[in-house]
């Protein structure tokens, strides 16, 4: 079969492999829509998974049932279903233990591009069919669907780590597709002011519409600065970080309350420690706490997510800036995710 592969670091090119088996739990998905992520990036451009090789790309995709495991229940061929780009092995103990994310190990329920071929191939390999499957509702567009395999989780998942409450001022720190859904999620757990950090104008726009009530543009001056003249010197109760480096964790540290909490999401794909400023952590006593976590993953997370599109409580359509169709555009896509252009949020690609 083709995919659009990791050839080594800095290399990316299409090449020929044998169709994956399926075992008596799982099945083989070929995609219908699929989208190229950030961490695509960080993995091929940046190593920050070390180097793989030949290793076909993509975690986000929205497919069609090819075959089925022999003890599968709930799916069969021809069936349309989202896939979530964490799918935890349910069975293992860090399931078990509430953290299905790293089963296998830390990270290890993210499999598809990072030790294991993902999405971006004629057909691809889900394990636990089903618990990890989940069928695709028809008021669903495909191409909107695809961002509930990432986007959608990983950005609700920031304003849970930061156990945003009714009230809080929040502070979301990148607002590509991630950090949007971070603001998102922010306004859908009650949060009163939400100050997004970005410079380009379709992601700042798209930021007001899920709720965001200032834009602290970093290219305009400092973010401390900014926050604490438009929080009158007060700081922020939550904060999300969806972007940035291992130095923004200083700044967001320097405006968060005593009691503060810090969801993070972002994909640290350079950097060997992440910098916390002991004072203004209160010398390590100043109750402000630094979450970091993976998405959530299995079908429950998903059935659940797509039921808040089906009433029409979340929006991803502003997510959404170009589209292609073909399989031949995997490329160009994945190069947008790259370079960035000004008036992009996310690519998809139909199949």
């Amino acid at each position: 079969m083709k995919g659009f592969a990791m050839l080594s670091l800095n290399q990316i090119g299409w090449i020929e492999k044998e169709k994956p088996q399926c075992g008596p739990l799982d099945a083989l998905v070929r995609p219908i829509a699929v989208s190229p992520c950030t961490s695509d990036v960080h993995t091929v451009w940046e190593g920050a998974l070390g180097d793989r090789h030949n290793m076909i790309l993509g975690h986000e995709a929205v497919g069609e049932v090819t075959e089925v495991g022999a003890l599968v229940r709930d799916f069969k061929p021809g069936d349309k279903v989202i896939v979530p780009a964490i799918t935890p092995d349910w069975n293992s103990l860090e399931a078990q233990a509430g953290f299905s994310m790293h089963s296998g190990g830390m990270l290890a329920g993210w499999k598809f591009s990072n030790f294991k071929d993902g999405v971006f191939g004629e057909f691809f390999h889900v394990n636990d069919a089903d618990g990890n499957l989940a069928h695709l509702p028809p008021a669903i567009d495909p191409a909107e669907a695809v961002m509930l395999s990432d986007m959608v989780p990983t950005g609700l998942h920031g304003s849970e780590l930061a156990d945003v409450q009714y009230g809080d001022s929040v502070l979301v720190v990148g607002i590509g597709p991630v950090g949007l859904m971070g603001v998102a999620g922010a306004a859908l757990r009650g949060a009163g002011e939400i100050f997004a950090v970005g410079s380009r104008p379709v992601c700042a726009e798209a930021a007001r519409s899920y709720g965001a009530t200032d834009i602290i543009n970093y290219r305009d001056g400092d973010i401390v600065s900014q926050v604490m003249d438009k929080t009158r010197g007060k700081g922020v109760d939550k904060a999300i970080i969806a972007g940035g480096d291992v130095d923004t964790f200083a700044e967001v540290i320097r405006v968060l309350k005593p009691g503060g909490r810090i969801g993070n999401v972002n994909y640290l794909g350079s950097g060997d420690y992440v910098k916390i400023p002991r004072v203004e952590w209160g010398c390590g006593m100043g109750h402000k706490t630094v979450a970091g976590g993976l998405m959530p993953g299995g079908r429950l997370r998903m059935e659940k997510l797509a039921s808040l599109l089906v009433t029409g409580r979340l929006n991803v359509a502003p997510l959404l800036t170009h589209r292609f169709q073909g399989f031949e555009h995997i490329e160009k896509a994945l190069l947008m995710m790259k370079d960035k252009p000004r008036d992009l949020i996310k690519p998809v690609v139909v199949l």
